[in-house]
């Protein structure tokens, strides 16, 4: 079950006319997401044809007319993540042949991200590919959550908007009111986002783990940066892959004399062995966000799944409308 957090809305929002030129449409990737932002917004999705050839191929057809009108695309590049790039490219082609007047482009979760600068020689700097197709396919702006690297807003030539999921996460942590908390960063690189986080959480202190990672998807803790003994010690990150670092850091902090361990991140991409580590009982919880579906076999009992479909649907609304984004998170 996904649980909303309960928000308080950043806006209110007026009865769509039915002449009003925004219109959604969804990928397949996340059509539940879709249909939640939808709600919030107080319209329906566009209705749509998508099918795949017997050769692999993807077809996409708009069954209403958009010409003049503003569409969103809502479409996180997730697993299959190919597939879902390119379904997202036919959309922002299918739009810009219809005439739609802007096209928009909302990513959920950004595939590729992670490829966002060159560690070796000879390598492909594939979130500024992937940014260069979305483009070149027409979009004319691009609407993300919780990027991995924060200098992926300037590989695209097109205006971008950066959103987080933290405000579902703050509001859920809020609620159950931790005692003694320490927000924890797992490596060096994401302390930016844990200081954020702990500030909305009434000034928390921070630690840092220092990791080395030998290679892809293999991280080498090493030590705890910070108190957090007879802490409860919350990790947070952009994404859980593998969550080996999710799961080794949490056994150190375990170790360091934390009292207990929760895990918060945006994105919950769950690559085998995830589900093993994360349901080990090292965690007491594992807080996500629903930017990445997550299969019913892959849910266990420390699972929690917030919507961020609010926090969508009112950027959506406010780019719409041409209003400030960046208010919604002061």
């Amino acid at each position: 079950m996904i649980r909303s957090a309960t928000l308080t809305p950043l806006s209110t929002l007026p009865s769509l006319p039915d002449n009003n030129r925004l219109r959604l449409l969804s990928g397949s990737a996340n059509i539940a997401l879709s249909q939640e932002v939808a709600r919030y917004l107080g319209m329906d999705l566009g209705p749509m044809v998508r099918k795949r050839f017997a050769d692999g191929e993807l077809y996409v057809q708009i069954q209403e007319s958009i010409r003049g009108c503003d569409v969103y695309l809502i479409q996180p590049t997730c697993r299959p993540v190919n597939d879902h790039l390119m379904e997202l490219l036919i959309m922002i082609d299918a739009c810009r042949r219809a005439s739609a007047r802007q096209i928009t482009a909302v990513l959920p979760y950004y595939g590729y991200a992670r490829a966002d600068r060159k560690t070796a020689g000879r390598e492909s700097i594939t979130a500024k590919l992937a940014a260069n197709l979305i483009a070149q396919a027409g979009a004319n702006r691009v609407l993300a959550m919780d990027l991995h690297a924060a200098q992926i807003q300037g590989y695209f030539d097109i205006p971008l908007d950066h959103v987080y999921g933290s405000p579902a996460l703050i509001d859920y942590l809020k609620s159950k009111q931790l005692p003694d908390i320490v927000v924890v960063s797992p490596d060096v690189g994401g302390v930016a986002r844990a200081r954020a986080l702990a500030k909305k959480l009434d000034d928390a202190p921070l630690a840092i783990i220092d990791k080395r990672r030998q290679a892809h998807n293999v991280a080498e803790v090493m030590n705890v940066i910070g108190d957090v003994a007879g802490k409860t010690a919350v990790l947070v990150d952009d994404m859980i892959d593998t969550a080996g670092t999710i799961t080794e850091g949490a056994k150190l902090l375990r170790q360091e004399g934390a009292r207990q361990v929760y895990a918060c991140a945006t994105h919950a991409i769950f690559s085998p062995p995830a589900i093993e580590r994360l349901s080990s009982g090292v965690l007491e919880e594992v807080i996500v966000t629903n930017t990445i579906p997550v299969l019913e076999k892959d849910r266990f009992p420390q699972l929690t799944i917030l919507s961020v479909a609010n926090v969508l649907g009112e950027t959506i609304w406010r780019i719409h409308e041409d209003s400030s984004v960046s208010s919604m998170f002061r």
